[in-house]
């Protein structure tokens, strides 16, 4: 099977008649002489006409209007008369202008607001902006400037000025632009480097913003100086001064939009495919796309819509009967707009409630694609009751107001998964409130990268999985156990904090700033955020940092916090930033994850999908206390516009608590104000408040009952219960239903801010990387406590394991001194039919420290190995610690075969057929557990002869980490190369095929005969 490229992508650009229009002016010929370029002249003329401004400069005009006390606009014709390509497409009509007013100050004029100066310097016209304080925001280092066929500012650059915006730029963006050259245009291109959804804006750490008012494409270069050019002979921006990023944002979607609002179900995570006569899947109808809803309910797993046509050429059939199935299974109807909208009415009558618009309806320029945005989103609201909804992969300025921006088609790679990182947090200082990217894309992908993909998508607002590409289905109970499991608790995870997420989405259609943010939007006074230290991490609203996992590993390296104190969601552990983490335990049901302290997080616990709230459903708050602070929920009935019109409440929570300590806790929920259809007149409230120490009492209005363990707890109506083993020691209250239009007040007397009494004294536990154990006997896993600024007694490590594993608690003799770290080994057995693969285990400490009894957590991974080969073994015939394909799985015995085990041809190469072997298809990695008992490693590799001469790869073995044998470049016409490598106390070995030629196509490596020769 040769490997799948970009066929989606490839195919539109072809049909577009793009692939001309990719090469853009960069593959201008070298000898082509640039462009003769005119700067503007003196002013020859001025005349004031309210809050509109004219200056000639000879037969050039300049006009300066102010829309806002802080944003006006500057337009320039070099032929003197004016044009607006965009017209009302973008800029919506703004409210009254400003009152404004000019002086003559001989060298300049000066147009003014109360809140900002704009000089316009006569000789010649150069512009710069100024405060009401005098202190300059910008100023231009030459006047405006023109070719025939563009036009450019140029901008004095500040000695530590900093740059953002341009819209979505794949694989940056979060952090600073400065000396960095970015596009704003179509490209077509969805991997590192390209830029989808491009917006002609950008904000600068001075505290201004600038967007052209054009759709024609552009050039920023934050260089110094700072140079911004558009492909059009007129000048058309808008600037903002503001008091930082998030005013700049704010005063930008004034003008073009604010964010729109989701339904609930959008925040879900949605499901995409071709269900009618699929070419890559076989012949199916449209209602087997119900058979695939089944399967998230029977798996227990949130999904909330489902597009049921995605693919070229598919159409749908029993619309009707599909989306009341899709209901039936608490999902929405999605279809993909290949074909236009104009049966788009009829559609969502007939239940469609997700529009995705694809390349096509960007094939007659932004124009074409925003109207195309605004047309699917408003036909959806006039043919129902819902919320417009829509997706698109090529978006413009304008477009955060009716869609979702999407990065278009992606393989599974952990370098997508890098990259993807800074791309959609740094689309957000663009005002795209909600960009995403497919789980782990649509081509290639593995059970790891979707599990670790989808783990970090889940504090994205939006997401989806794409089927029908990839060698097998993309949903997220496919890849079977351990990763279902961890799948679904990261899904349902988003689905507990839908609260906190749907509170987020409220807050952008006010302030323009999405909840995905990168570091330097919440610390702009941090020296690390717009660096690369931030770079792979962001922030999902004020309280959750977020630093995915991207390679292979078990660790993550290098996470920067910032100042403040954060808390490690899984194990409690508090860190005092700003500080870097240099090694992160992160086994691949961990995300590394951390929580602001002084955070409320609202929650919805316990639910697959947002319709399972009834009228009784408890409201959750997850609390990490530290000084007075607040949060404020926002509800509304999640699915139709009543919202717009005022239907919705609004609930308060107020945290008072130490900053440093102990002290008491209070939490006051104050009434909820304003009503929906559907809004709870009480209900039931619990409380998870991570103190670190048990309080004395917990009171609310009388005190309530201390409960003993978590079984009473969770039989009680009401109460509250510490579980001193819980990350570190949690409070958990739960209350009877309380009406919603009443404030109360949850007081835990005797307790401490989050960290405990003493944050400083708390153990930290580490473990050694690289652990293993034997699948049926006994070994040890070491793990390492240290002390904290006091000393510790009556230490014990236990681990937690899995079913029918066993272990026995250590204990730790003495006393560990403050600082001191004393490593222990634990006594495990895995159980007999454990499975070769990474797993969790976590340690807990119990001790005391500082006079208080403590407990300390930590997660960390053990690989369960099979038994080591002995004599002559084949390859073929092994347990693999892991596998990695370019398409399908790797085949034993077989050539590389289609998306199935099993489906390869007979191995042969030049012309011999081998009954034993590994097909693979570059890029191909196989990791195989020898245990040290091996001598060497004997085969014969080559390009199968089923490819008839294709491909290009290269052939190496690794051993514990180091390359012990590379083949040369092979081709499909090379003779076989045989391999015979020194494998003595080789632990681990690797056999990889790597493309060696930049195409995949054909690259069927055979590891034939490959047999180990061992004790």
């Amino acid at each position: 099977m040769q490997s799948t490229t970009r066929i989606r992508a490839a195919a539109v650009a072809v049909a577009l008649g793009l692939f001309a229009a990719l090469a853009g002016p960069g593959n201008a010929r070298a000898e082509d002489a640039p462009p003769e370029s005119t700067t503007v002249g003196d002013v020859t003329g001025f005349r004031a006409e309210g809050p509109v401004y004219r200056l000639s400069a000879g037969p050039a005009e300049a006009r300066v209007s102010f829309v806002s006390e802080e944003t006006f606009r500057i337009e320039l014709a070099p032929d003197g008369r004016f044009t607006d390509p965009t017209g009302e497409d973008i800029v919506l009509p703004q409210g009254k202008a400003p009152r404004t007013r000019w002086k003559d100050r001989g060298d300049r004029y000066e147009l003014s607001t109360d809140e900002v100066t704009l000089r316009a310097y006569k000789k010649p016209l150069r512009f710069a902006l100024h405060r009401a304080d005098g202190s300059r925001v910008w100023s231009e280092a030459k006047g405006l400037s023109w070719t025939g066929d563009t036009t450019v500012q140029t901008l004095a650059r500040g000695a530590g000025e900093q740059f953002y915006g341009a819209g979505m730029q794949n694989g940056r963006g979060n952090t600073s632009h400065r000396d960095k050259t970015v596009q704003v245009a179509v490209d077509y291109n969805w991997n590192d480097g390209g830029h989808p959804n491009s917006v002609p804006f950008y904000l600068s750490s001075a505290g201004y913003g600038v967007f052209r008012n054009t759709y024609a494409p552009g050039t920023y270069a934050f260089t110094d100086p700072v140079t911004t050019s558009a492909k059009e002979q007129r000048f058309d921006a808008y600037y903002f001064a503001g008091d930082g990023a998030k005013d700049v944002i704010g005063q930008y979607t004034d003008l073009t939009g604010k964010p729109f609002l989701p339904p609930v179900y959008g925040m879900e995570v949605g499901d995409a495919d071709c269900y009618l006569h699929n070419a890559n899947r076989g012949e199916r109808r449209t209602l087997d796309a119900l058979k695939v809803a089944d399967g998230y309910v029977e798996n227990d797993m949130p999904n909330g819509w489902m597009l049921v046509n995605d693919g070229y050429g598919c159409g749908y059939e029993d619309l009707e009967e599909t989306a009341q199935g899709l209901k039936d299974r608490k999902m929405e109807l999605g279809l993909w707009t290949e074909d236009g909208i104009e049966d788009l009415a009829a559609q969502v009558k007939a239940g469609q409630r997700v529009a995705k618009l694809d390349v096509a309806w960007v094939g007659e320029g932004y124009k074409f694609a925003l109207d195309g945005c605004k047309d699917a989103y408003k036909g959806i609201e006039d043919n129902s009751d819902a919320r417009g909804f829509t997706w698109a992969p090529e978006s413009w300025a304008g477009a955060q107001r009716c869609g979702v921006q999407w990065s278009g088609d992606q393989y599974g790679t952990w370098e997508y998964i890098r990259w993807q990182i800074p791309t959609y947090a740094g689309a957000t200082m663009s005002g795209l409130a909600y960009t995403t990217g497919d789980i782990d894309g649509i081509f290639g992908g593995s059970a790891k990268t979707y599990t670790r993909d989808l783990q970090w998508k889940m504090f994205l607002g939006t997401t989806m999985t794409m089927d029908g590409w990839a060698p097998m289905d993309k949903q997220p109970f496919r890849h079977g156990e351990p990763y279902t499991s961890i799948n679904r608790d990261y899904l349902k995870l988003k689905e507990s904090l839908l609260p906190y997420q749907y509170s987020y989405a409220h807050e952008a259609t006010k302030s323009g700033v999405g909840m995905v943010r990168p570091l330097v939007l919440e610390y702009p006074d941090d020296p690390k955020a717009s660096t690369e230290a931030a770079k792979y991490e962001f922030l999902s609203g004020e309280h959750f940092l977020v630093a995915p996992v991207y390679q292979d590993t078990t660790e993550r390296r290098d996470i920067y916090l910032p100042k403040g104190t954060w808390i490690d969601y899984w194990s409690g552990r508090t860190y005092e930033g700003p500080t870097t983490i240099d090694s992160y335990s992160a086994p691949l049901d961990t995300l590394p994850l951390f929580v602001k302290a002084g955070a409320a997080v609202p929650m919805w616990p316990g639910i697959r999908s947002y319709r399972d709230r009834t009228a009784s459903s408890p409201l959750a708050w997850d609390i990490y206390p530290q000084g007075n602070t607040s949060f404020t929920l926002y509800e509304d009935d999640g699915v139709t516009r009543q919202h717009r019109d005022g239907k919705y409440a609004t609930q308060r929570a107020d945290v008072r608590a130490p900053v440093r300590g102990a002290g008491d806790v209070k939490v006051t929920i104050n009434e909820s104000r304003g009503s929906f259809t559907g809004k709870q007149s009480k209900r039931p409230y619990e409380f998870t408040v991570h103190t670190g120490s048990e309080p004395r009492s917990v009171l609310l209005d009388r005190t309530l009952p201390r409960l003993t363990s978590e079984a009473a707890y969770e039989a009680a109506q009401q109460g509250w219960w510490y579980d001193r083993d819980d990350r570190g020691g949690v409070v958990h209250v739960k209350t009877a239903p309380l009406r919603t239009d009443k404030k109360f007040t949850v007081k835990l007397s005797g307790t401490s801010a989050v960290g405990g009494k003493k944050a400083s004294a708390a153990a930290v536990l580490s473990a050694p990387t690289g652990q293993e154990a034997g699948a049926g006997t006994p070994g040890q896993v070491q793990v390492d406590i240290t002390a904290g600024s006091a000393d510790l007694t009556d230490a014990s490590v236990t681990l937690q394991v899995p079913a029918g594993w066993k272990s026995t608690p250590a204990k730790v003799p003495g006393r560990i001194p403050a600082g001191a770290t004393r490593r222990v080994a634990v006594e495990v057995t895995p159980a007999k039919d454990a499975e070769v693969r990474e797993t969790r285990l976590t340690a807990l400490a119990r001790y005391r420290a500082a006079g208080d009894a403590r407990t300390t957590e930590q997660r960390l991974a053990v690989s369960v190995l099979p038994p080591p080969p002995t004599g002559q073994a084949w390859a073929s015939d092994l347990v693999w610690l892991s596998e990695t394909n370019g398409y399908g799985p790797a085949e034993r015995d077989r050539s590389n075969g289609e998306s199935g085990a099993a489906d390869g041809r007979t191995l042969t190469l030049a012309g011999t057929t081998y009954e034993k072997g590994i097909g693979t298809h570059a890029d191909s990695d196989i990791a195989i557990h020898l245990g040290g008992r091996c001598t060497a490693l004997t085969a014969d590799v080559g390009i199968d002869d089923e490819i008839n001469g294709y491909g290009e790869v290269a052939f190496s073995v690794e051993g514990d980490g180091k390359t012990l044998w590379t083949s040369p470049k092979l081709t499909g016409a090379s003779a076989t190369v045989p391999v015979d490598v020194k494998l003595d106390g080789v632990r681990q070995v690797r056999l990889k095929v790597t493309d060696s030629n930049g195409s995949k196509t054909g690259d069927h490596g055979d590891w034939a005969a490959a047999k180990f020769h061992c004790a």
